[in-house]
């Protein structure tokens, strides 16, 4: 007998009505500002894998892979293997993007997850006023991201997910630390092939810059003479919070055959640092070992430099049992030219 999908469709309808509520309390009334580049730790706004953002990062309502520890945690409820993911993403003005994450399945016990993210530069010139050329000490800046991923499924078809990441940020010698957490649903409908997902990324403590680079000299009584001009004191830096971010999304197969599939899906992204946009993807797979993908990222979003997504991927089995995926990735960024992103997986 054929169960009906609806009590399970209200039980996804109701946690991810907490979800949204959960995001809009955290969020901020902006009005007609929209508040870009007031939050700490931006480098955990991106995205990561080639295959999610050769779709347009309209990803959350699909997540069937390792990436799912960055897009949402409740897709790896759903894999049935070992995998090891392994992405390079050449980020703008220079900067390395780097991603690396690990899921173990564990039965009937739910799924356990592991992701590293780390964005570095080179060594970068000290400049001053006083010499605008350079003191010929150079300085570093890096931000690391280090989560715990736990998921597992409710019933044949709803899936709910969680990570825990600790998130530290530098550069010379400041550094910033937070904690920050990660809640998703995911729910294959029944009807259709749909599926629906959702999540809410990057609740979690504010950021604050500490360190040697604060300490100044001061004179406390510059009226006066006589008096110790060199007094030792530390700036007092602001607290600032992390980009939390809310996104629900479909995904439907509107072809589905044993040689080949064409996936496509919608996502509503709601962020606090910024306006609601949508972004759009598709996929298409032929015999389960070439795929092409497509997608828009942003749409709607005021002032995106973002927009058209493209790219590809293969896979092959070796040594029996492995598979081996590599994917490709080009996102237009406008004025800012463009980003590329490599992605090697294994699932075993």
């Amino acid at each position: 007998m054929k169960r009906n999908p609806l009590p399970r469709l209200t039980v996804f309808a109701i946690t991810l009505g907490v979800l949204a509520a959960s995001s809009h309390v955290a969020a901020q009334q902006r009005g007609s500002v929209t508040k870009v580049g007031t939050t700490a730790a931006s480098f955990l706004g991106i995205g990561v894998g080639s295959r999610a953002i050769g779709m347009g990062g309209a990803f959350v309502s699909i997540a069937d892979d390792a990436t799912a520890l960055y897009w949402n945690p409740a897709g790896l409820a759903n894999l049935q293997k070992n995998e090891v993911v392994l992405v390079h993403t050449e980020w703008l003005a220079d900067i390395n993007f780097d991603f690396a994450g690990i899921v173990i399945p564990l039965g009937d016990a739910g799924t356990l997850g592991g992701m590293v993210t780390v964005l570095s530069t080179a060594d970068l010139p000290e400049r001053t006023i006083d010499m605008p050329e350079g003191t010929g000490n150079f300085f570093s800046v890096g931000d690391l991201a280090i989560g715990l991923s736990y998921a597992r499924k409710l019933t044949d078809r709803f899936t709910i997910g969680g990570s825990v990441k600790y998130i530290n940020q530098r550069i010379s010698q400041m550094s910033a630390h937070g904690i920050a957490v990660d809640l998703g649903t995911l729910f294959d409908t029944g009807l259709y092939g749909l599926r629906i997902g959702a999540a809410l990324t990057n609740f979690g403590t504010d950021m604050r810059l500490a360190g040697k680079d604060a300490l100044v000299l001061v004179d406390i009584d510059p009226i006066h003479t006589g008096n110790n001009e060199r007094v030792e004191a530390r700036l007092d830096t602001d607290s600032w919070p992390l980009p939390l971010y809310f996104q629900a999304g479909v995904a439907k197969d509107v072809i589905s055959r044993e040689n080949n599939r064409i996936t496509v899906a919608i996502e509503f992204v709601h962020p606090t640092d910024n306006t609601e946009s949508l972004n759009l993807g598709f996929e298409y797979q032929l015999w389960k070992t070439v795929s092409l993908r497509g997608g828009y990222s942003n749409l709607l979003l005021d002032d995106s430099e973002e927009g058209l997504t493209f790219g590809g991927g293969v896979a092959t089995r070796f040594l029996g049992n492995v598979k081996l995926k590599l994917d490709y990735a080009y996102a237009d960024f406008g004025r800012l030219d463009n980003t590329q992103r490599f992605t090697l997986a294994l699932e075993f």
